[in-house]
């Protein structure tokens, strides 16, 4: 475990941030990435929590950060459940594999609880989140806005029983929503980098996006 201080995000640390942020997902997903871009315009998201704001700082370099938003599931029963979402979560490559995202997601799980919130749902790697307590949505009978289950959405209750009787669909924060001519012209801040694709991470990240089903 890299030795590490955990604390809120400042001001100070917005350009940090964003280009660890950059550097742990280029090319992860896709070529380039928008993640640097998300982590910039969710500071001013209305639905942004910033006391879940956190960053992991090694020797002075912040080498790690997590986001929270206010997300919800709407019922199929009618009505609506409140519970939070994060990402991004980036980790410095240089620091990843050294428990700084998983110190990072503990922490902040027990301010959720702490703060009054009762679930976490997100998009992410179930090999990853699983670690976490994290299982699939659908085990709770939530799907995706778009009508299907998928394996990537993954839900954790920070209260025992908070999801239970809330079969709906999950809808994260229009600021997910990337623009990317957006994104590009902010990107255009960084010093160039090669956007390069055929990346087993990549190959991952298409597979597990076509885990699907229909909800019926």
């Amino acid at each position: 475990m890299l030795p590490i201080e955990l604390r809120p995000e400042g001001s100070a640390d917005f350009r940090a941030v964003e280009e660890l942020t950059r550097n742990a997902f280029w090319n992860h997903h896709a070529p380039g990435c928008d993640e640097h871009y998300l982590a910039h315009i969710l500071r001013e998201s209305s639905d942004f929590v910033p006391e879940l704001d956190y960053v992991a700082v090694h020797d002075g370099k912040v080498v790690g950060n997590i986001m929270y938003t206010r997300a919800k599931i709407v019922l199929d029963r009618s009505g609506e459940r409140e519970v939070l979402c994060f990402g991004p979560l980036a980790v410095d490559p240089a620091f990843q594999g050294q428990g700084v995202g998983g110190a990072l997601i503990e922490r902040t799980k027990t301010l959720s609880r702490e703060l009054g919130y009762k679930a976490i749902l997100i998009f992410g790697d179930p090999e990853y989140y699983s670690r976490f307590g994290f299982i699939p949505a659908e085990r709770y009978g939530v799907g995706t806005s778009w009508g299907v289950y998928i394996i990537s959405l993954q839900a954790l209750e920070l209260q025992p029983g908070a999801l239970e009787d809330c079969a709906g669909y999950f809808q994260e924060s229009g600021d997910y929503q990337i623009d990317p001519e957006a994104s590009a012209a902010f990107d255009k801040g960084f010093p160039p980098k090669e956007k390069v694709s055929g990346l087993p991470s990549q190959e991952r990240f298409q597979w597990i996006i076509q885990q699907t089903k229909p909800r019926l």
